[in-house]
């Protein structure tokens, strides 16, 4: 299949289209790119931060349903689990989406949607409720984890190869800012003594507001084409798995842990709602801050180094919070997990700057140059990135179910955090093998025409 091509759009469509967009070119992207990109990305992680708040919801409202709603903790770990798999499954025809439809329009439509699960939960919100109501309108909230992809395939497009990283960082970052968001907003009311339809009730105007401004204020480009060929073959690559294997490790994390957070608290460490409000939103913060840090980090000294470091951490921190889980130790439990969050967001932005720069090098290695090797790598990293960011939210739902398992098993949450160490050890072997390990044999003249596709993935 051909690549996006650049060819003017139909003259018949509506809207805010921009008919030629070509972001490596230094002079436009000075003159005109730059402007236009950066207005476009703010206004996509508007969209995208209410889009998180509405799919991380229930993380929140199961922290308002005490004993009168007569939910268990498994069953509570259970609607959130099925919550997170829904914004997982979504992540793919989201991506799609932007090309069928347009950045702008898809970010118009997509926050509007938002709206749906938002009045549901404000219908259903009260004791005697089944928890199969809670099920189907907890589902709907997953749509909020769609706006990710799809906002991530927009901006992927208007930004050049070199400021990918930064980007895609701060868009991803923004949007996963708000988890603590309405977090903070939840431990306001809880602390009033208010209600959870009060929290509904302040989201709801915030979604139309969303949605107004990514019409007033986004764009179209018409060079971004759904590409089937491209779908297929990233597929097909290896690579699109790995970077899929890896990013359950860190988005998976951060997700999963933003959604199990408050309950293990309450469940584990006997902490009232208002107990846990006060300590729930602290990682997923820092987590989402630090984002874009990963991002410039693997733009500087490549992704996969900093992403190897970071799997060492991450094994590291979770091998404490064993130790505080068995010893019931609060203050330790609290701080690692906290930084456990941040390694998280860290590694969320070394993974995903790899995408592009894995594409790109795979282009060069086939010998392909300049436009030629850019489109090639845009067309692929831009058609993996779905892929990898629907597999990757599946990890919040591996962490939710080993949650609710380790919970029936043993009251405690120790078991889960033993296979958590185990998939960071498995994710440091993958990228030390995958993208750092030299196989060249030693003192044997290789050409460079050898080299390439050889050692070409260890720079992304």
């Amino acid at each position: 299949m051909t690549a996006p091509s650049t060819a003017p759009a139909p003259q018949n469509r509506g809207g805010r289209w921009i008919e030629q967009w070509d972001p490596e070119d230094e002079t436009f992207w000075k003159e005109t790119g730059e402007k236009v990109a950066k207005r476009n990305l703010y206004f996509s992680v508007l969209s995208e931060h209410i889009g998180f708040s509405i799919w991380t919801l229930w993380s929140v409202l199961v922290l308002f349903m005490g004993p009168e709603y007569g939910l268990t903790p498994a069953d509570k770990f259970l609607l959130t689990s099925m919550v997170t798999l829904v914004g997982a499954v979504v992540r793919v025809p989201y991506t799609f989406a932007v090309a069928l439809f347009g950045g702008r329009n898809w970010t118009i439509i997509s926050a509007s949607l938002l709206l749906i699960p938002t009045v549901a939960a404000f219908a259903v919100m009260k004791p005697g409720t089944s928890f199969s109501t809670f099920l189907v309108v907890g589902l709907l909230a997953g749509i909020g984890g769609g706006n990710f992809a799809s906002s991530m395939t927009n901006i992927n497009a208007f930004f050049p190869l070199r400021k990918k990283g930064w980007a895609l960082g701060l868009n991803a970052g923004g949007g996963n800012i708000g988890v603590p968001v309405i977090q903070l907003i939840a431990l306001a009311i809880i602390g009033a003594s208010g209600g959870p339809r009060l929290l509904l009730g302040i989201y709801i105007p915030l979604i139309l507001v969303a949605a107004t401004l990514a019409a007033l204020y986004m764009d179209n480009l018409s060079s971004v084409k759904n590409d089937t060929g491209a779908a297929k073959d990233a597929a097909r690559d290896g690579h699109t798995w790995i970077m899929s294997v890896l990013y359950i490790g860190t988005f998976g994390s951060f997700i999963g842990y933003a959604f199990a957070f408050g309950q293990v608290l309450q469940v584990q460490f006997g902490r009232t709602p208002l107990q846990a409000a006060y300590l729930t939103f602290i990682g997923p913060l820092l987590g989402s801050l630090i984002r874009p840090l990963g991002g410039w980090l693997a733009d500087k000294y490549g992704g996969a180094k900093i992403t190897l470091y970071n799997y060492v951490a991450m094994a590291a921190a979770t091998g404490v919070l064993i130790v505080a889980s068995m010893e019931k130790s609060l203050p330790l439990f609290v701080s690692v997990f906290v930084v456990l969050f941040v390694l998280s967001g860290l590694g969320n932005g070394s993974t995903f700057k790899m995408i592009p720069g894995i594409f790109q090098n795979k282009a060069l290695a086939k010998g392909l140059e300049g436009e030629e090797a850019v489109l090639y790598g845009r067309r692929l990293s831009g058609a993996s990135m779905g892929l990898i960011g629907a597999v990757g939210a599946l990890g919040g739902v591996g962490i939710n179910l080993a949650f609710r398992q380790s919970f029936l098993s043993s009251g405690s949450g120790t078991g889960a955090f033993v296979s958590f160490l185990a998939y960071y050890a498995l994710c440091f072997g993958i990228t030390w093998a995958v993208y750092l390990r030299r196989t060249a044999p030693q003192g044997q003249a290789v050409t460079a025409a050898e080299a390439k596709p050889q050692l070409s993935y260890a720079e992304v």
